[in-house]
């Protein structure tokens, strides 16, 4: 029986296997307190870590190292207003949130928070940022990193470089710096700013990855960027190419340099016109394909071709409608399961909308699917 590992890189070289991958992102955490109220012995034991491993839904086991390339230090955590309906507070990145208190469960609420300020809201504010964020200091690394080389260096399961969303990407953080609207028009209002932000972060995940890379290699690492909407991308290509690009290339290119075999790029919504910069830039993977946003894995091969492995792709919304629409549903990726390069999960975590009953229904027919029991799904 093959390892982990071994089924990861047959599945992203296109080779043939005994199975694909069983990955998935996590629940909402509604959806947790439903299914542990619907079914407490179904769930009894679970860690919701989805992606590291859940034995009790025989997800595959991932590891990744826990580098934190976040805010040292960050903005202290300031409570600005407290009604009984919603909180208005600034939260560790800078960032002024107005969040209703109502539905709140396990840190998910039902609806995002609205952002009221940004810590970047003209050129000399960059500076309070660029402190945050020295490169490569000792409390970005975990304090066993070293004791865990030995064991990294026979695993047998995927190893990545930092958890999900810990090297949040180019467009991701410099939303993050100056909310959207403001970042939209910053491209055009303060192009030498935008040049000396993208410049600065390529080089800040380069020399916080350096010392980690300089010790073992991994399977992957991850960029979120969550640059598009369902009706495109956030901003077009040609602002792409002349502020992210020559620093996502430089980055790609340091990381397989230094033993990374593959590069993976979250987005949400449709990010397609931008699809060809960063697969010109070194971007191996895409995920998770949100089909609300009328986009396929399907359509993505067909279009971007073997170069581009797909992750993601199953429809959220068809998981509340039962056992027939999902094995349909489900149907369709077989020839993608055939030739490889893909990995189905559900496009998001998943919302309470979907019962346990339906979500085990799921997971086992894509046990099959997974399994090349085709069958099943007549």
């Amino acid at each position: 029986m093959k390892t982990d590992l071994e089924i990861f890189l047959d599945c992203m070289e296109y080779r043939h296997s005994e199975r694909r991958p069983n990955h998935e992102l996590g629940a909402w955490g509604q959806t947790v307190e439903r299914w542990q109220t619907e079914t407490p012995d179904a769930v009894k034991g679970f860690t919701w870590d989805w992606f590291v491993a859940e034995p009790g839904l025989n997800l595959d086991r991932r590891e990744y190292i826990p580098v934190d390339f976040g805010f040292m230090p960050g903005f202290p955590h300031q409570v600005l207003e407290d009604t009984p309906e919603c909180e208005v507070f600034r939260d560790g990145k800078g960032i002024v949130h107005k969040a209703l208190k109502a539905g709140t469960v396990r840190g998910t609420r039902m609806c995002m928070d609205q952002y009221l300020r940004f810590p970047v809201e003209k050129p000399e504010d960059f500076a309070d940022v660029r402190r945050r964020l020295v490169a490569a200091i000792p409390q970005r690394y975990p304090p066993a990193i070293d004791a865990g080389l030995p064991r990294w260096r026979t695993r047998d399961f995927p190893l990545v470089l930092g958890r999900n969303c810990a090297a949040n990407g180019f467009y991701w953080r410099a939303r993050e710096f100056m909310g959207t609207e403001n970042l939209s028009l910053a491209w055009y209002d303060y192009p030498d700013l935008m040049h000396e932000m993208m410049e600065f972060f390529a080089d800040f995940i380069i020399e916080t990855c350096r010392p980690v890379l300089e010790k073992t290699h991994v399977e992957y690492f991850c960029l979120n960027e969550d640059m598009a909407m369902k009706g495109g991308s956030l901003l077009g290509p040609h602002t792409f190419r002349e502020f992210i690009f020559p620093h996502l290339k430089r980055l790609i290119a340091f990381l397989k340099g230094h033993g990374v075999r593959y590069v993976a790029v979250d987005s949400d919504g449709d990010p397609r016109p931008l699809i060809p910069l960063l697969m010109e830039a070194g971007v191996d993977i895409l995920w998770p394909i949100e089909r609300a946003s009328d986009i396929s894995p399907q359509e993505l091969r067909k279009s971007f071709g073997r170069s581009l492995r797909l992750w993601g792709g199953v429809d959220k919304r068809i998981l509340s409608r039962g056992r027939d629409a999902i094995k349909t549903h489900l149907r369709e990726f077989i020839p993608l399961i055939e030739e490889g390069g893909f990995i189905p999960t559900v496009d998001h975590t998943v919302p309470p909308d979907v019962s346990w009953d339906n979500f085990r229904c799921y997971m086992d027919l894509k046990q099959a699917l997974l399994n090349g029991d085709f069958a099943k799904l007549n």
